[in-house]
């Protein structure tokens, strides 16, 4: 099954790199739960997607696989390239790179959109499903713990982690970056979650008495 296939690489590939939770096989299974919902809200409009649709899932599930915060992305895209070339074609294998290569948020911020054509809306699809997926505040913190040298301890994690959700997370909907119906009205809820889950932080931040050690 193709599918299991993509998430044994996964799994190969976040003991190899050291990849976090926040980004290894539980991260993947929630962008392609998010490509699956925004999909399936598409394709009766569009129904040339149906035939996109392992490109979207494939996408979804490997596309941190060569994130430059853990792998040389280069690398990573070769990785990739080797591992799925027989079971897709090549110009699946070509549109499958490119959505990897450049639907970040920070690839997006610096270079825009690229232009894929035929294949513009599967490209929006995962990439929304990234963006909604980073709305898990608690994710955001396990990063900091992992990748953030400064970040000594779990309440330094969360003010590293509340800084970014101001400049970035809960601006996605204000900068435009959402396009399709089902992101953009999920995103509303989600936001709406992120915030409650700082909040909550935030409790812990101040009671002195829970997060100090006699």
């Amino acid at each position: 099954m193709f599918i299991n296939h993509l998430f044994t690489y996964v799994s190969i590939m976040s003991k190899k790199y050291d990849i976090d939770e926040s980004h290894g096989l539980s991260h993947s299974m929630n962008v392609l739960n998010h490509a699956q919902n925004i999909y399936n809200s598409e394709v009766s409009k569009n129904p040339y997607l149906e035939s996109q649709q392992k490109i979207i899932y494939t996408s979804a599930i490997l596309h941190d696989m060569c994130d430059k915060k853990y792998v040389d992305e280069t690398e990573g895209i070769q990785s990739i390239t080797d591992y799925i070339k027989d079971e897709v074609t090549p110009k699946e294998l070509d549109v499958i790179k490119t959505i990897v290569k450049t639907m970040s948020y920070s690839k997006v911020s610096r270079y825009g959109y690229p232009m894929l054509g035929e294949y513009m809306l599967a490209y929006h699809i995962v990439r929304e499903a990234d963006l909604l997926s980073a709305y898990d505040f608690n994710r955001c913190i396990i990063y900091g713990l992992h990748k953030k040298e400064h970040c000594v301890t779990i309440i330094d994690a969360f003010l590293e982690a509340r800084k970014l959700f101001n400049v970035r997370v809960l601006r996605y909907s204000v900068d435009g970056l959402f396009v399709t119906d089902y992101s953009k009205e999920l995103s509303k809820s989600l936001h709406e979650d992120a915030i409650k889950s700082i909040q909550l932080w935030e409790q812990l931040h101040q009671d002195k008495d829970i997060i100090t050690i006699d």
